[in-house]
């Protein structure tokens, strides 16, 4: 026997999507259970992206949870473009007519939506599955923590399990899908040193692409391309150090990298994916379910972001008022930004990694494109326009 329960919209997934569309939703008055697999503390610990466009900012502000973001986010207003051993940087504030970038890890906004969260939200949950989708009485079945079988019928369901859950499988007959498979990977560190720069740095070196970022001010994240088929065990801290100073090197010797501790690495393939449609039925894909971008350009957590606030909008409208036209809406809109994030991500990965046979025609269309981007405004607006995150529709 299962407990049968009923709710609004059922959330399937406690990442940055779903707590941000349980938590949306909450304001405006629609019930909703957000249901997670792993544990709390799992969630509340993975190291994800750590770069919020200033609409992500805003939304985050304008639904109560941007106040330990605004203490403790670092706002950064340009970014460092390295190639040819020469840093330039872009006034991102200058030229998008003030807006910036904040650093701030998808840990921390997870845990902030944790902590605002009242309605239901079940962790550990297992053997979730999804049907009555293609009708009107949508059904989530799945087994609570301590064994007990439920069975949560909804008017809507949020698929937003991220690109290995369960939601996109129950419709991929349905679907179309657009990938691409990119010829390298990201060898990722964190370590117990204060970042070496105030901002960002995208690297294109002779070596291979790299990026100085950062958590915190005492923790900082760094990144190196490698082979796609790269594992960490060749990689000692002593390595992943000199490789850093190698591409990151200025030629006039005016910035050097500060080293220490590295308590976290891993490898991460590159890859674009895309499903399309977004809405089957009353079953709606959210954030990675339905969408994967190299990270090149920090699009992951922000267009999952504007997943849910088109997807809150509307469900409101239909829930609240019987209006229909977001949630007909709702895939063509949140694709169109998609796309966008999928271009200007592919964009930047092809502008600073190398190939893994190196063509001389190739390398210097990247140094045109970099040029173009650092020595004239329409270059350098297109970058930064996009990098801090174009408006919400």
């Amino acid at each position: 026997m299962s407990v049968r329960e009923r709710t609004q919209v059922g959330i399937v997934g406690a990442g940055p999507a779903g707590l941000l569309l349980g938590h949306l939703l909450t304001q405006a008055g629609i019930d909703n259970v957000v249901l997670e697999a792993r544990d709390r503390a799992y969630v509340e610990q993975r190291v994800r992206a750590g770069v919020l466009e200033q609409p992500t900012v805003d939304v985050l502000r304008a639904c109560g949870v941007g106040s330990r973001l605004d203490l403790e986010g670092l706002r950064h207003t340009g970014v460092e473009l390295q190639f040819d051993g020469g840093r330039h940087r872009l006034a991102l504030d200058e030229l998008t007519g003030g807006d910036a970038i904040t650093v701030y890890g998808q840990q921390e906004v997870v845990k902030d939506l944790i902590a605002a969260r009242t309605g239901p939200l079940e962790f550990s949950v297992s053997d979730v599955a999804v049907d009555g989708f293609d009708g009107d009485a949508p059904t989530i079945r799945y087994v609570r923590e301590d064994g007990e079988a439920a069975a949560l019928a909804c008017d809507l369901i949020a698929g937003c399990d991220g690109f290995h859950g369960i939601t996109r499988g129950a419709v991929a007959d349905a679907i179309t899908v657009f990938e691409r498979v990119y010829p390298f990977a990201w060898l990722g560190v964190l370590a117990q040193v204060a970042p070496s720069s105030e901002e960002l740095i995208y690297c294109r070196s002779e070596r291979g692409f790299a990026l100085h970022s950062m958590r915190s001010p005492e923790v900082t994240r760094l990144y190196l391309q490698v082979p796609p088929d790269e594992t960490i065990d060749g990689w000692s801290d002593d390595r992943i150090w000199t490789e850093l100073r190698e591409r990151l090197h200025v030629r006039d010797g005016s910035w050097e990298l500060q080293d220490g501790p590295i308590f976290d690495k891993g490898v991460t393939p590159m890859r674009s994916f895309v499903a399309e449609p977004m809405r089957h039925g009353r079953l709606f894909l959210a954030g990675d379910a339905a969408h994967i971008v190299p990270p090149t350009g920090a699009k992951g957590m922000n267009l999952a972001v504007h997943d849910v606030v088109v997807l809150a909008r509307a469900a409101e409208a239909f829930l609240a008022r019987g209006d229909a036209s977001g949630l007909d809406g709702y895939s063509e809109t949140c694709l169109r930004r998609v796309w966008r994030a999928q271009h200007f991500s592919w964009w930047m990965t092809s502008m600073f990694h190398n190939p893994p046979e190196q063509d001389p025609f190739e390398s210097q269309l990247q140094r045109s494109q970099l040029h173009w981007v650092t020595s004239t405004r329409t270059g350098g607006a297109a970058l930064a326009e996009n990098y801090v995150g174009l408006p919400h529709g």
